[in-house]
């Protein structure tokens, strides 16, 4: 291992994502499997806990690594299989699956469809949401992401086959706009299991497909084994059926044939394809030069601190396994989304978009599926765009920035408490579901996230963007970039703005206020693409819209200023009739019922709204950049009063309500407590439960300093 002159814990951020961009160049693209994922997981943590060196000789090393290793990969790749799949539904206006599969195969998936689906107890095509009525294929093989850099004729080429659970075959088509059926259909999209124990099998693909594999010549002595019905081609272009479970050996006349998998019926298809030993071996040496080269890279390059790494695997693990229990196919697979929710909206454009971009058309990719911005949040469908890109047919891109957001926590939490308390606050968050009651807390994320919708992506870009804009040496890059991660908040969930305006506008003033014209200049340039949306709708729909048409939608805006004058108007005039004077009193408790959505929690939640007015009008002891982050809350908090309540709407309204209630609690309300309730508070203190959490944070803290 090479020694020398190391980057101290403080260097720029470039040379760990470099140390970090060999190490995906070694896994290489698309990181689309949990076991790829993992590796570069663990790369992330040791390269950002532990010293970059900054000798010539130690990156030289690495560089060299890095390059014998994607040679070794190459010389040593094992055979590709070429894989399409595609939803199955006969007919259509293109005709595309009858076209472009074998005769023998589409007749019998036709047969099968019929005999699940009778033709006379099928939807109605004039009836919103029936299958009939919407979309078909318009090719043989959808489209897949993972065939980016490993093109094929059909959906993508892999190195292995083996699933019994579609969802982790990750099939992109099965979030195809085309498919946004409803409840009315014959057809579904997916059943959920709600079982909690049930997270790796939460979802049920219920949509017809089919699987096909052309078997390469290399495999020829392997066998392939499934379960239900496959067809297998055999002279002449003709198919046999093979039903029921089974195995079969691969003969030197099957190379270049192929099998296809029938599910028409739901959870009725498994395949495993075994090679024999020569690509076995391959693909046990592809894996063995990974793994040792992402480890030799790092002993080369990366000064390791055992003891700082154990924070960061406490938060990740803590993090996953959250996640895990709630719908573990957001680590690696692909779940269909529901039929009319925003998650399919934004994958389906997304989708439609990066195939726009693969076939050259950049102004077709930027349009985004529409001339004006309408659904939500704008941002999300090019960044799911750009995720397939790097990550495949998978959400891996949107779960990294959910198992970011603890450290988002602990960064902003420690920018405000002591350690220990800093260190009490992300665990509790990640780890406690407490901000189910007051709050927010880890398992909001992580749910909404995996069902695709863009307010998580939102609030953590602006929590992430507090961090460098609270840098208090007024430098250009911390407020260059802490004011961009907020425009790319607003562009995740415009419902975000008044509390950036609020934050970014005092500390714009503060900046002039202390003449650091440096800071000004990043604040004002990072936050500059937020007026991307507002340009987007003027080229390509002609009007002026600064963000979405739907800000004023009457399912959302439920209670505009209008309606609050017309309120007042009928208390001046005792006329009651028009309603208004109840909507604006029955919003209030639906404002104060919070993330649990419950008016049990609402004097819980009215005490920290009263706190945090505390604290931002006449808390003169605190942090004023806190008090800046409490006013940037209350403007979240006036948005509540206008639009619908739903919870995932506010919860960075109540995450920076929490915030700025724990800090108040540290400095101020634990001493209260203490001396007017002395006796209790002691015995609190003392209790055996307590001192070991004190410890343990204790702890923590020391070996994560």
């Amino acid at each position: 291992m090479l020694d020398g002159q190391t980057a101290p814990r403080s260097a720029p951020l470039g040379l760990k994502l470099a140390a970090l961009a060999l190490a995906v160049a070694i896994v290489g693209l698309p990181v689309n499997n949990a076991a790829d994922y993992a590796l570069l997981a663990v790369a992330t943590i040791v390269i950002f806990s532990g010293a970059v060196r900054m000798q010539a000789r130690a990156w030289l090393a690495a560089a060299a690594i890095a390059v014998v290793a994607i040679g070794g990969q190459i010389l040593l790749a094992p055979p590709r299989i070429d894989e399409g799949h595609n939803v199955f539904l006969p007919g259509g206006p293109h005709g595309a699956l009858e076209r472009g599969l074998p005769a023998d195969v589409y007749r019998h998936l036709a047969q099968e469809f019929d005999k699940e689906y009778p033709p006379a107890k099928r939807c109605l095509v004039a009836a919103g949401g029936c299958w009939a009525g919407g979309g078909f294929p318009d090719r043989a093989f959808a489209f897949s992401a993972d065939g980016i850099f490993h093109t094929s004729d059909m959906s993508r080429s892999v190195t292995e086959l083996d699933f019994s659970d579609p969802v982790w075959l990750r099939l992109g088509f099965i979030n195809d706009m085309l498919y946004n059926w409803s409840a009315a259909s014959d057809v579904q999209r997916a059943s959920r299991d709600r079982r909690f124990y049930m997270g790796v099998h939460r979802w049920h693909l219920t949509m017809p497909w089919f699987e096909m594999i052309r078997l390469p010549a290399a495999y020829a002595g392997g066998q392939l084994c499934w379960r239900g019905d496959v067809m297998w081609e055999g002279a002449g272009e003709r198919f046999s059926l093979w039903r029921g479970d089974g195995c079969r050996a691969i003969e030197p006349a099957d190379a270049g044939r192929r099998v296809v998998g029938v599910a028409i019926k739901p959870d009725s298809l498994a395949m495993r394809l075994e090679p024999p030993t020569p690509v076995r071996l391959k693909q046990l040496a592809q894996d063995l030069i990974v793994l040792a080269a992402v480890a030799g890279f790092i002993l080369v390059l990366v000064r390791i601190r055992p003891r700082q790494l154990i924070l960061p695997s406490v938060l990740v693990v803590l993090s996953v396994l959250v996640i895990a229990i709630d719908d573990a196919s957001f680590l690696g697979g692909v779940r269909p989304f529901d039929g009319g929710d925003d998650g399919l909206f934004y994958d389906g454009v997304a989708r439609q978009m990066l195939q726009q971009l693969l076939a050259g058309d950049v102004w077709g990719f930027l349009r985004g599926g529409e001339d004006v911005f309408y659904y939500g949040g704008p941002g999300l469908r090019y960044l799911r765009a750009l995720e397939h890109i790097v990550f495949g047919e998978s959400y891996l891109g949107y779960l990294t920035l959910v198992l970011l957001l603890p450290f988002f926590v602990l960064a902003l939490g420690r920018r405000f408490l002591p350690g220990r308390w800093a260190l009490a606050l992300a665990i509790m968050f990640v780890a406690v579901p407490l901000g189910e009651l007051f709050g927010t807390t880890f398992i909001h994320y992580s749910k909404w996230a995996s069902r695709g919708y863009a307010d998580p992506a939102a609030y953590i870009f602006f929590i992430a963007g507090l961090i460098p804009l609270l840098d208090a040496r007024g430098k250009f890059w911390p407020a260059f970039f802490g004011a961009l991660l907020l425009a790319l908040g607003i562009a995740m969930k415009p419902i975000v703005a008044p509390a950036a305006a609020v934050f970014l506008g005092g500390a714009g003033l503060y900046a002039l206020y202390l003449r650091q014209w440096p800071r000004l200049a990043g604040l004002c340039l990072g936050f500059l693409p937020v007026f991307s949306m507002a340009l987007h709708n003027w080229i390509f729909g002609k009007v002026l819209v600064l963000f979405s048409s739907n800000a004023a939608h009457p399912l959302v805006l439920v209670m505009p200023s209008s309606a609050y004058a017309a309120a007042l108007r009928e208390l001046a005039t005792f006329d009651f009739s028009g309603g208004n004077l109840v909507r604006a009193i029955a919003q209030v408790p639906a404002w104060l019922s919070g993330p649990a959505e419950s008016y049990w929690t609402v004097p819980l939640n009215a005490a920290g709204v009263v706190i945090l007015v505390y604290v931002v009008l006449r808390g003169r002891r605190f942090d004023p950049w806190l008090r800046l982050v409490g006013a940037a809350a209350l403007a979240q908090h006036a948005v509540a009063l206008f639009y619908v309540a739903t919870a995932r709407y506010h919860f960075l309204t109540w995450f920076l309500t929490m915030l700025v209630v724990m800090v108040f609690l540290v400095e101020i309300g634990f001493g209260w407590l203490r001396r007017r309730y002395p006796v209790v508070s002691e015995r609190l203190l003392l209790h055996p439960l307590s001192r070991r959490i004190a410890n343990g944070l204790s702890r923590l803290q020391k070996v994560s300093a």
